[in-house]
């Protein structure tokens, strides 16, 4: 890893202006994007977890240029084990899948096995122990992948009503939203 970035890395907490900041200094020098890529799926790396923190900010405003990256990031999401990278990665997955569906000039084109990787991804964090926030952005993607797959709704309804009593308000708040719609 280049010493710059790793420096970058070194300083960021997990206060939001904090991962902010060096989310900016990425966006004002991509060229250190492809190692923060590289670095996000290292959990060898002690900074793996802030690397995704700055992946998740970097996406809101770049995340076209995640395009040339998807196969290895895509491939690697079931590697993934720390939950502190694991939560800004589901939610990058998020946008991914949105993106993809929304076919506009800027839209992110996922492969068939891109796609697959994503649904095994977040069937995986659904149906884990992770925390609900991971858990919530997986249930989004997966109804989004639900419109274009025929199985994954019933699957995605099924562990919903199942799992409904037995998590935290917020999971209920999003499982109740999602199976809303899926009982149209």
């Amino acid at each position: 890893m280049s010493f710059e970035l790793q420096k970058k890395l070194e300083y960021v907490s997990a206060y939001r202006e904090n991962r902010l900041k060096v989310a900016q200094e990425i966006l004002e020098n991509p060229r250190l994007f492809q190692e923060l890529v590289s670095v996000c799926f290292s959990p060898s790396d002690k900074n793996n977890h802030k690397a995704c923190w700055i992946l998740e900010f970097v996406s809101y405003e770049e995340l076209i240029w995640l395009q040339s990256h998807l196969d290895f990031f895509c491939s690697n999401l079931k590697f993934l084990k720390d939950e502190s990278a694991i939560r800004p990665i589901a939610k990058v997955l998020q946008l991914l899948v949105k993106s993809h569906y929304k076919k506009d000039e800027n839209c992110i084109i996922l492969s068939e096995e891109n796609l697959q990787d994503c649904i095994e991804a977040s069937f995986d964090w659904l149906i884990n122990d992770v925390k609900v926030a991971t858990k919530a952005y997986s249930i989004r993607t997966l109804y989004v992948l639900g419109n274009y797959y025929d199985w994954i709704h019933p699957e995605l309804k099924i562990i919903l009503d199942k799992d409904y009593g037995d998590h935290s308000a917020a999971y209920k708040a999003v499982a109740k939203e999602v199976l809303r719609k899926l009982n149209k």
